[in-house]
């Protein structure tokens, strides 16, 4: 394999949520994950239009504080799981933290950003970007 090229991802936002502790959030949002604001940055404000409440989206964020020297590790921690690769689970902790979470919109606010629901990153974590989810007839 060649030189590995880098790239620079530019935060749009970051999550503001009641969540503050990795330990305490869920895993993932379906298992019991509250509402949290996507605070857009006002450079992107733009980017909001045409999202509405009621919109299923995409999240992307940046794990922050995960571990990007893992490549193993055991699902949901649970060491009764053999120990599987990072790419074959959700794991945070991964070569490129990338979050994905799949969550409504519940109001978009052109001066803040999308509340949207569920969703389980923890307050301060980076958004990188934010998808609509398409249905059969789209993609």
């Amino acid at each position: 394999m060649s030189e590995p090229e880098t790239f620079t991802v530019r935060p749009v936002g970051v999550v503001r949520s009641v969540l503050t502790d990795l330990a305490e959030a869920p895993r993932q949002g379906r298992e019991g994950a509250p509402d949290a604001w996507l605070e857009v940055d006002p450079a992107f404000s733009q980017a909001l239009d045409g999202v509405t409440a009621g919109d299923d989206v995409l999240v992307l964020t940046w794990f922050h504080q995960a571990d990007r020297e893992t490549l193993r590790v055991h699902p949901r921690g649970e060491t009764s799981n053999p120990l599987t690769g990072v790419f074959a689970t959700r794991s945070p902790d991964r070569p490129n933290p990338i979050g994905l979470h799949r969550a409504t919109v519940l109001e978009a606010d052109p001066a803040r950003g999308l509340r949207v629901h569920p969703l389980e990153a923890i307050d301060g974590t980076p958004v990188i970007d934010v998808k609509p989810v398409l249905d059969a007839t789209e993609r």
